[in-house]
C-alpha cells in the first residue's frame, strides 16, 4: 500500500474516533510503521476531527522527523508507539485513545479478564490494566512493556487505552471491540452480574482463531490479582 493511502487511513480512522466520543479537544494518536525505520504518526496538539493527510508527520525508529509540514510535530505519546513497534515485529499499527467505558475501567483500576462475550475471547481475549505511567515520558513504554508479548489490547491505568495492528484498520477494530466490550461487561454487572462463559468453550473459542484469519497476541483466560498489578 502507497503512503498517501496509508495517510488516508490513518485519517479516516482519527474522524471516526473523534465522531464516537473516543477522543476529545487533542486526546489519543494513531500510528503506523510503513518500514523498517519509517513511522507515520498523528501530530502533536491537534484535534482527530482536523486531522488531514499533509498534517500528519514521518519519523524514524527513534523519534526523529524524516518529513513534517512546518510546525508539526509528533504525538507526545509517540515513545509508547514506538516501544511496541521494537517488542513487536507482527504491530504495524498503534491507536491510543479514551473511549469513555473502557477508560472507566482503566481509571477504576478493574481488569477487563472477564470472558462473557463470545466475539471479544475470540478478537481480543483478556484486557489487562497496565500499571500507571506519566504521559509523554519513558513510564508509560516501561509501564506496558511487561504486556506486549502477551497482549494487543490494553487499559493504561487512569489514562485510556491502546490497540495494536497488523494495520491500522486492525488496530482500530479492536478499539471498537474493546469498547462495546466494556459497555456490556457493564450493563452487566449492573443487572446483578455477568456470567461467564465456561472453561472448556473458552478454550474451544480461541481455537477459533486461526479459522477467522484472527492475528496478533490475545492470551486465553486469564484472571489478574493484585499481586500482578
Amino acid at each position: 500500500m502507497k503512503y498517501q493511502e496509508i495517510k488516508e487511513q490513518i485519517c479516516d480512522v482519527c474522524h471516526k474516533m473523534w465522531q464516537l466520543g473516543w477522543v476529545a479537544a487533542n486526546d489519543g494518536n494513531v500510528s503506523v510503521r510503513v518500514d523498517d525505520n519509517v513511522v507515520i504518526a498523528t501530530p502533536t496538539g491537534i484535534s482527530k476531527s482536523f486531522i488531514t493527510p499533509e498534517k500528519l508527520v514521518t519519523i524514524d525508529m527513534d523519534g526523529n522527523i524524516i518529513e513534517a509540514n512546518e510546525g508539526y510535530r509528533p504525538s507526545s505519546e509517540i515513545k509508547m508507539h514506538l516501544c511496541c513497534y521494537k517488542e513487536r515485529e507482527d504491530v504495524k499499527s498503534v491507536i491510543h485513545a479514551h473511549p469513555p467505558t473502557a477508560t472507566g475501567f482503566a481509571v477504576a483500576h478493574v481488569h477487563m479478564d472477564e470472558y462473557i462475550m463470545i466475539e471479544n475471547v475470540i478478537m481480543i481475549g483478556s484486557v489487562p490494566v497496565t500499571p500507571y505511567g506519566t504521559p509523554s515520558t519513558h513510564e508509560v513504554p516501561d509501564a506496558i512493556r511487561p504486556y506486549l508479548q502477551e497482549h494487543d489490547v490494553m487499559l493504561l491505568e487512569n489514562h485510556g487505552a491502546i490497540t495494536l495492528g497488523a494495520d491500522v484498520i486492525t488496530a482500530y477494530y479492536r478499539m471498537e471491540s474493546l469498547e462495546l466490550g466494556a459497555k456490556i461487561q457493564l450493563t452487566a454487572h449492573l443487572l446483578g452480574g455477568a456470567k461467564e462463559i465456561s472453561k472448556p468453550n473458552i478454550d474451544t473459542l480461541i481455537s477459533m482463531r486461526s479459522k477467522y484469519g484472527v492475528t496478533g497476541k490475545h492470551p486465553g483466560y486469564k484472571k489478574y490479582n493484585k499481586s500482578e498489578e
